[in-house]
């Protein structure tokens, strides 16, 4: 069936937005904006008394082969809209070959979800809140922790994206095939100028969603996009501490009650397929995960194709941490102290970047102009009659 293109201009809360691609997905995007926004202020008073832990989704729009549209729009606490894609349980197995185990981006407090929802968009700030919404320029210039406290505060289930969410997104291309090229050139794909975004001011930025279908995690208009350079993104609850790796357990960063300070309890460590510590030992030009305590420290960055892995971890294929994009980087900093993870690359980092770049060399209080996030969603579950 013929699908022509379009685009659509949208000003919302002084925000400029816009979207072009397939008529039929640039039509659905802007009725899942506009189909509220006379209500909004009715909407707004209303939020503060909703429940949120059961506040109710954007129903998924139907596709003509009947099957459910896997990209909705989400309310938060404030009545705004975040363009969100649905993800489906799926196994280790099915992703990358590894046991039947769930992967961990859908165990959220010991439980187990049959679907999460990853922002479409790197976020953008409406008044001092995230949003997955088009056309729009990135928060910048904040830490992790500020930006996961704002996203906890949107309501129940919002949450700054996690490491076991990025692993998913990046196995997910992988499986497919379908690396997502993204903003590598200062505007446009360094493998493929001809492929660009919309630039944001003089800078080399570009505005969230203005690449092309190949910029997506499955090279779809309707994927998730941005995930290749343009700005570097926290993926919340993994780190390195002298040395050592560890996470959150499953995906427990999700939620606002796991302590992730410093010195909090809901570190755990990251292990082999038998149990043991992961530690990662570097070198000069040299990176090697391994499970011997006895490691070089220091700080290198090197293609994932030259790392070294001297242990079987299916918990670190789980989180993307493996050759899964051989030409993108890996960076490592095992000296004294904690290096919060950060992914993705920047809009200069040509080849280096990629949904599987990862950068564990970023103190918990950096703040840049070229690293920002993107929010997250789970429903969570409700206890009857609530």
């Amino acid at each position: 069936m013929e699908n022509n293109m379009a685009k659509v201009n949208y000003r919302y809360f002084g925000l400029a937005m816009s979207a072009e691609g397939g008529e039929d997905f640039v039509g659905k995007q802007a009725a899942a904006f506009l189909s509220h926004v006379k209500e909004d202020e009715a909407r707004m008073e209303a939020a503060e008394d909703t429940a949120p832990e059961c506040k109710e989704i954007t129903a998924p729009v139907p596709v003509e082969d009947g099957m459910e549209w896997n990209v909705v729009a989400i309310y938060d606490n404030a009545g705004i809209p975040s363009i969100m894609h649905r993800f489906r349980r799926v196994t280790n197995k099915e992703l990358f070959g590894g046991s039947d185990k769930v992967h961990p981006a859908f165990i959220i407090g010991g439980e187990v979800y049959d679907e999460i929802f990853i922002s479409v968009y790197q976020n953008t700030m409406i008044g001092d809140k995230p949003y997955s919404l088009p056309g729009a320029k990135p928060v910048t210039n904040i830490t992790q922790e500020d930006f996961a406290e704002l996203c906890f505060s949107k309501g129940e289930g919002w949450h700054c994206l996690t490491a076991a969410e990025w692993g998913l997104l990046a196995n997910i291309s992988a499986k497919l095939g379908t690396l997502p090229h993204g903003n590598t050139d200062c505007g446009r794909w360094h493998g493929d100028t001809s492929e660009k975004g919309e630039n944001v001011g003089n800078g080399g930025m570009t505005a969230t969603g203005t690449g092309p279908a190949t910029w997506t995690h499955d090279h779809t208009a309707t994927g998730v996009h941005d995930l290749c350079g343009n700005i570097w993104e926290f993926a919340r609850g993994m780190r390195i501490l002298d040395g050592a790796l560890q996470a959150a357990e499953n995906n427990d960063a999700a939620l606002p009650e796991t302590d992730l300070s410093e010195g909090g309890t809901g570190w755990k460590p990251i292990t082999d397929n038998e149990g043991k510590p992961v530690f990662v030992s570097v070198g000069r030009e040299k990176i090697t995960f391994t499970t011997d305590s006895k490691i070089e420290g220091d700080y290198t960055g090197i293609p994932w194709e030259r790392v070294n892995m001297d242990c079987e971890s299916e918990q670190l294929k789980a989180l993307a941490f493996y050759a899964g994009e051989p030409g993108a980087y890996c960076y490592v900093d095992n000296t004294e102290g904690e290096y919060i993870l950060i992914r993705g690359g920047r809009w200069d980092d040509g080849a280096s970047a990629g949904v599987f770049s990862s950068d564990l060399d970023n103190a918990r209080s950096n703040a840049s102009g070229n690293l920002g996030g993107r929010s997250a969603f789970f429903k969570k579950h409700c206890n009857a009659g609530h």
